[in-house]
């Protein structure tokens, strides 16, 4: 079996540390260098109900997208969520391992995962990495369909292929709009609109859409309208999980390591439940 850091040095080829953004908080949070590693579990969140199904599982390494201490801190009590997550860590003697935004751009990366869930081809970055001669990593997909759909349509897909949460997937843009080429970003996406006009597509797929940067974008008619479809946070990020285990599986062959890697299907999307608007008068606010 191999020892830990010998598994965290494979995921590091993977996902360089330095590649993430300067803010984010990327790597190794608890683990001993020398412990052997038998199961690993992959999952968006590293939050105490994904961490007790690692307890129960068995597995030695959790792999988490988000990190769990994005912006520090000067206690891991127990009194704490974050806290009673390292303790039940150490405890069970599970490492936590972090990849973000080194994730998110890295060939193939978080956003190839979400291109793929959609049965889309991916023809480049939407915001290339300056440091890649090869041109394909980098923030966020451009993106072909195979045959056009309607906006509509395309929002359907999304809402089979990427795992079922409350919110389902929001459309902004005229419905009946044909789509043949998007440009998807896994998490939040309302940063990268002028990347996204410049690519010139019809519709784009992310998450965490705000009320003023959507509306002040489909309002700029200097440019060609294009349709905004806004899934789960959770849910644009989820197939990297898969994308990840499948990376490391092969990884574990070749090394004869014989892991058994796990991607937790557990939904750790904040949002609980929705209820669909419903008026007299579709044209009209409530009085």
């Amino acid at each position: 079996m191999p020892r830990l850091s010998e598994v965290i040095t494979a995921l590091e080829n993977l996902w360089p540390a330095e590649r993430a953004e300067s803010w984010d908080a990327v790597g190794t949070v608890v683990g001993d260098p020398d412990q052997e590693v038998t199961r690993v579990l992959f999952a968006v969140d590293p939050v105490q109900e994904i961490v007790d199904e690692a307890v129960k599982l068995g597995a030695d390494l959790l792999v988490t997208h988000h990190p769990l201490y994005l912006r520090g801190t000067t206690t891991v009590a127990a009194t704490h969520f974050k806290g009673r997550v390292v303790h039940t860590l150490i405890k069970n003697d599970i490492a936590l391992h972090v990849a973000h935004t080194n994730a998110d751009t890295a060939d193939p990366g978080v956003s190839d995962a979400l291109a793929a869930a959609l049965d889309l081809r991916v023809t480049g970055p939407l915001v290339p990495d300056p440091t890649d001669p090869e041109g394909r990593r980098g923030l966020g997909r451009v993106c072909a369909l195979d045959s056009p759909l309607t906006v509509r349509e395309f929002a359907a897909r999304a809402a089979e292929r990427l795992p079922a949460t409350a919110q389902g997937i929001r459309v902004a843009g005229d419905p009946e709009a044909v789509v043949r080429t998007v440009a998807v970003s896994g998490g939040s996406g309302d940063s990268l609109f002028d990347h996204v006009r410049a690519a010139g597509v019809d519709a784009f797929l992310t998450a965490d859409l705000r009320h003023h940067p959507a509306a002040e974008f489909l309002a700029d008619r200097a440019h060609s309208p294009l349709a905004l479809l806004d899934a789960a946070h959770w849910a644009t990020e989820w197939p990297w999980c898969e994308l990840a285990a499948s990376q490391l599986d092969e990884i574990s062959d070749r090394h004869g390591w014989d892991l058994r890697v796990h991607v937790s299907k557990t939904v750790t999307d904040p949002w609980t439940a929705h209820a669909a608007s419903t008026t007299s008068d579709p044209l009209g606010a409530p009085n």
